[in-house]
């Protein structure tokens, strides 16, 4: 179903807006709700950021919760660093027990210590047994110097007599940029620690070579080496800088989405409510129940159906309330139409707070007549003694009017009690009415009532069980009707004591109107704005017990919408309320989403569902291109190792400009779906099917990381090749070479791991494939293309320390003498550590391992916050549904424009709802025969079968009304069996005013048009109603009575609106009905000469008399000789009109 285009409200997306600042507009249609502006300042305390980099939240209360929620969402993260550090203990352990000697014992204890401090830090964390405050505030700090200390314990007690300026420089660069990616606090603290500690780290390295070479340093060797360590740190920092951007940002789209959606949510929901409030204001919960779970109904299922949708529903042992205002029309006349539905609608709802508090269902306004019944939908034993309380009260109430106002105006209320068939009937302009005999019987008990008495039957006396004292009614003398049917009637008598329900404890306050006219009521609120619902302190508890409707999703147990719209009244003004509100929904959907994780298999963690999994790998990423930048960075800074390590070396040159080159390329081509304006369009087409196919997305990030591990195997490969004589048969390595320092190629296979893992949209399984074959590929070139190098750097180092070995180790010799196989046998040294082929090779493969912990980590973070975007989408989409299907109801019950109203902004600086018409045309049609028709026998199901007859014949009715030239004319109600409408009620769509606005600049015909719309829609009533007798063997006739004037349209009920139309027009057109001639359209002499325009023709019937006017000339019309011109130029004949051939 389309929404209705008077509710309706764009969907705002939540999508991080290229100029960093989101708005949030509630209802930019209406102006409903709130409005929150969200402004991400490029600004901030992360100086070590470019200005366009660094995002910070406006206001900085927001900024905060973000702060909160990005700790939060890397606490995961901080434990991901403690297992780093517990592989690195590992490492350690495996390195000192694989060659185990005695001065290996302080390394291993040191590194058991931490290993353990690590589970413990862990089980910790894992299980939030610290508080709070110590995990968030001290916790990241007392890791990051628990493993600095292990670094330098590691590299003091493995390393001791002989340091090397490149010992645990992958180590160190591996922790700094794990700080970026794990720890949970601000970019400019991460950037100092790891300033700190890698400058703590060159600075104890230099300061220890030279003072255990302080006769053969080498200065210049030494100086290259340490710029070596300081361009492999500055890239993990700069890398690591990028990666918490990135992180940070989509965090914080995450955010805004979140913030955003409650915004959303929040409105919609009080719009809803509003709705809500609206349909079950008119209609009873089980019945718009109902009709909601019809509307979702497929089409098809519809199609199917042998007759219109009929809500009906019989309730048996209920009591009927009629309650009319006596001397009505005295008052009436003694002030003016505005006056007079200012004062109806204050009565009325102080009689729909009257009706809540005992316990009421009221069913409709007629006029000055109010009825309501007690024991529906839900049965109550005591509904005759609440019938006679609300009675009781309602005397009491138009007592202190009469009092105030000095006018002779009382109540007269009829009881009665039995069965009733409750439900609504047609299809548009739904209203709950009830039907029965009973009913009959409680109309005429108010009819032949006493003004100021409430007056009962027998069937009511049966009911009360003698709580109060009554005396004889005698109703039989005041109407025909109860004589007839010799229903034995009751007058209750007022209790001397007031009682306990408190019918005195409503007091109507009354102000003073202008001129002459009689006092009316006051409608101003508590706080001095205007609104018929001011309470005072005894009748608060009213407004708690709204009905709630549970077809309105409640899309979470903990955090209810509901909840969070009655917290929000004042969220415009106290934005920390609403970040309170957000902060509990993003901690909610963290705990809910916890348990959703069957959602993904274990191993590969893709989606279970096929189709979240497609939707998920054709999700647009916008960092893509900021990620294959990552790997010109890396690359950038391993040529610069290498130019340090050996700048003759040609090679590295270039694979450094042909790979960077390569990489510029697959950037350029990610960034073009970024910023389609600066690329061309050919370009950006490709760049966003690579984003939105998997396969090429992967084909493009191992193409990337290709490169980067080519150009570190093909700078070994050469390094190899320029220096052949060290393979065997030197015994001293070329100074300032890469030979010499074989480390650095290792750490540089370490940088292409860490542009792996910054690959975005790539699963953790290929970033496997690519990390492994990194891992596999350096391996390979260490232990065997490079065996000799390693051995010999491992030769020449442990030269000048020859290590003794005692008789029980002699195992250590047979093992030394393999690995080292290649070197002279006439060498003196051998090595306390682990071959340096080795070692290295399992570093780089420890830190893959970690790498890929990690990069699971992030998948499941990336398919959570997918799944949240969709949960967040999905919410939004059960809450517009309904909101649609609320929509349809409320447009279904009041007009359009007037369901607007209530719907739009809380106008509590405005007076009641009420608009003057000058020109307007009113149409009451009765089906006099059809009360013939009706009888409650068992062959009728209790008459249900008949009224469902009376539903498809207003239900072709109101399909009239779908037809184009009958958009003018509008349904206000059905009375029974009587169908009344009006022609020009609704507003102009061309102007801001109404009809009547423009009427100066219009033609007589054009004014009148709707009037001649109306006339046709009578007699395409009659056509339509001859087509149901045609079919169904019936003899049904309408009875008809037009009328044009001014009205004053209105909405009577604080509670419960009811829109109608009153003023003279009414009266005449309704007795035109009621004194008219079944099978003829009767109208007055004004309306025959402006009919007679539009070439319908009338028969004249000649004066009769009219209630309160005396005699009227009128006229029958008897159909149409030519079709109408209508104003938009359309012409369409009906089946009663006769086409003038002349």
């Amino acid at each position: 179903m389309p929404r209705n285009r008077a509710f309706s409200e764009p969907e705002h997306s939540a999508e991080y807006s290229a100029d960093y600042s989101v708005s949030l507009p509630s209802d930019p249609e209406h102006g409903v709700g709130r409005t929150h502006e969200v402004t991400v300042r490029s600004s901030g305390s992360c100086l070590c950021l470019p200005r366009f980099m660094r995002l910070t939240f406006a206001p900085e209360s927001l900024e905060n919760l973000y702060q909160t929620y990005f700790r939060r969402q890397r606490h995961e993260t901080l434990l991901v660093l403690v297992v780093f550090a517990a592989l690195f203990d590992c490492y350690v352990i495996i390195m000192c027990t694989v060659m185990y000697t005695p001065d290996k014992l302080p390394p291993t204890l040191a590194a058991s210590v931490g290993l353990a401090l690590q589970i413990l830090l862990f089980v910790l964390c894992k299980y939030e047994l610290l508080p709070d405050r110590v995990t968030r505030k001290f916790m990241p700090y007392i890791l990051w110097i628990l493993i600095v200390a292990q670094i330098f314990c590691f590299l003091g007690l493995s390393f001791a007599r002989f340091h090397e300026a490149s010992d645990t420089v992958g180590w160190q660069a591996f922790f700094v940029f794990s700080f970026f990616i794990t720890l949970p606090l601000r970019l400019t603290p991460i950037v100092l620690i790891s300033a700190i500690s890698c400058g703590i780290h060159t600075l104890v390295l230099g300061v220890t070579i030279a003072q255990q070479q302080q006769d053969s340093i080498n200065g210049r060797d030494l100086l290259w080496q340490i710029l070596s360590n300081v361009s492999i740190y500055l890239c993990t920092i700069c890398v690591g800088i990028m990666s918490y951007y990135m992180a940070d940002r989509k965090h914080r789209k995450a955010f805004l989405e979140a913030r955003q959606s409650l915004e959303v949510k929040l409105n919609l929901e009080e719009q809803s409510q509003q709705q809500e409030g609206l349909m079950l204001s008119i209609l009873p919960k089980h019945v718009a129940d109902e009709m909601l779970k019809d509307m979702k109904k497929d089409p098809s299922q519809k199609e199917m159906q042998q007759f219109n949708t009929m809500y009906m529903y019989r309730h048996e042992n209920v009591s009927i309330l009629f309650a009319d205002i006596v001397g009505f029309t005295q008052l009436s006349s003694s002030c003016s139409a505005q006056e007079l539905v200012k004062l109806l609608n204050e009565l009325f709802a102080r009689f729909d707070k009257l009706a809540q508090r005992y316990h009421q269902l009221r069913i409709k306004i007629l006029g000055d007549c109010y009825y309501c019944i007690c024991g529906l939908p839900d049965y109550r034993e005591d509904h005759a003694v609440c019938s006679i309380l609300m009675g009781l009260a309602m005397v009491e109430a138009i007592s202190y009017v009469r009092e105030k106002t000095k006018t002779d105006v009382d109540m007269r209320v009829g009881v009665h009690s039995g069965t009733v068939l409750g439900g609504v009937l047609g299809q548009k302009r739904w209203q709950y009415d009830v039907w029965s005999t009973d009913v009959t019987v409680a109309n005429k008990m108010e009819a032949g009532g006493i003004p100021g008495r409430v007056h009962i039957s027998q069937s009511t006396m049966d009911c009360l069980k003698g709580e109060f004292e009554v005396e004889p009614g005698d109703g039989g003398s005041r109407c025909e009707y109860l004589k007839e049917k010799g229903i034995v009637t009751y007058l209750v008598i007022v209790p001397k004591q007031p009682l306990k329900n408190g019918i005195n404890g409503v007091k109507l306050s009354v102000s003073s109107s202008h001129g002459n006219s009689p006092q009316l009521i006051n409608t101003k609120e508590c706080n001095g704005s205007i609104n018929t619902t001011c309470t005072t302190p005894d009748e608060a508890e009213d407004l708690d017990t709204r009905v709630v409707n549970p077809s309105f999703p409640n899309p979470r147990r903990r955090l209810r919408l509901r909840d969070l719209a009655e917290r929000v009244v004042d969220a415009s003004q106290n934005e920390q309320e609403l970040n309170k509100l957000l902060n509990e929904a993003l901690l909610e959907r963290e705990t809910v989403q916890a348990l959703k994780g069957k959602s993904t298999y274990r191993l590969t963690m893709r989606f279970i569902d096929p189709e979240m999994e497609t939707r998920y790998s054709v999700e647009k990423e916008k960092q893509s291109g900021a990620a294959f930048s990552c790997s010109c960075v890396v690359l950038f800074f391993t040529a610069l190792v290498e130019i340090f390590i050996d700048p003759r070396l040609l090679a590295n040159y270039v694979t450094f400009v042909v790979g960077e080159v390569l990489l510029l390329i697959l950037t350029l081509c990610s960034l073009a779906a970024i910023f389609p304006r600066v690329f061309p369009k050919k370009l950006v087409a490709f760049s966003t099917w690579i984003d939105r196919t998997r396969w090429a997305r992967n084909t493009w990030a191992m193409s990337a990381i290709f490169i980067l591990t080519m150009a570190d195997i093909v700078d070994m490969l050469s390094c190899q090749q320029n220096y052949p004589a060290a393979n065997v048969t030197a015994l001293e390595l070329p100074v300032g070479t890469c030979v010499e320092n074989p480390k650095y190629y290792s750490y540089i296979a370490v940088l292409a791991l860490i542009a792996t893992i910054m690959l975005v949209q790539v699963s953790h399984m290929v970033k496997l494939t690519l990390m492994l074959t990194i891992t596999g590929a350096v391996g390979v070139v260490n232990i065997y293309a490079w065996r000799h190098i390693f051995d010999k750097y491992d030769e020449q180092r442990f030269r000048e320390k020859t290590w003794a070995f005692q008789e029980g180790l002699c195992w250590l010799v047979i093992l030394q003498n393999s690995w080292f196989s290649g070197l002279n046998s006439a060498s003196l040294g051998r090595s306390p550590l682990v071959p340096s082929k080795y070692s290295m090779t399992v570093m780089v493969f420890i830190m893959m391992l970690s790498f890929y912990y990690f990069s699971r980590h992030v998948e499941k973070l990336a398919r959570t916050l997918f799944l949240w975007k969709i949960d967040v989408h999905d919410q939004k989409e059960r809450v517009y549904e309904m909101r649609r299907w609320n929509e349809a109801l409320v447009a279904n019950m009041l007009p359009e424009h007037v369901a607007r109203h209530f719907l739009g902004s809380k106008k509590r600086d405005e007076e009641l709802y009420s608009q003057s018409y000058d020109e307007i045309g009113v149409m009451f049609a009765s089906l006099p025969n059809f009360a013939d028709f009706y009888t409650e026998e068992s062959i009728n199901n209790g008459g249900i079968e008949c009224l469902r007859f009376l539903n498809e014949i207003i239900s072709d009715f109101d399909a009239l009304l779908d037809e184009p030239q009958f958009r003018c004319i509008t349904k206000i109600k059905t009375i029974g069996s009587t169908y009344m409408a009006a022609s020009g009620v609704t507003p102009d769509v061309n102007t801001n005013g109404y009809n009547n606005a423009v009427k100066e600049d219009l033609s007589d015909k054009e004014r009148w048009q709707h009037l001649a719309d109306l006339a046709d829609f009578s007699l395409a009533m009659k056509e339509t109603l001859m087509n149901i007798n045609y079919q169904s063997f019936n003899n049904f006739m309408l009875r008809i009575g037009m009328n044009k004037g001014g009205v004053l349209a209105g909405v009577i009920g604080a509670r419960k609106p009811h829109y109608d139309i009153w003023g003279n027009t009414v009266n005449v057109a309704s007795r035109m009905e009621s004194t008219g001639v079944m099978g003829n359209i009767q109208v007055v002499e004004e309306t025959q000469l402006v009919l007679k325009e539009y070439g319908f023709r009338f028969v004249r019937r000649g004066p009769i008399y009219v209630k309160g006017k005396g005699e009227l000339l009128t006229y029958f019309m008897k159909g149409r000789d030519k079709q109408g011109s209508f104003v938009n130029g359309s012409s369409v004949t009906l089946p009663h009109q006769v086409v003038d051939s002349s």
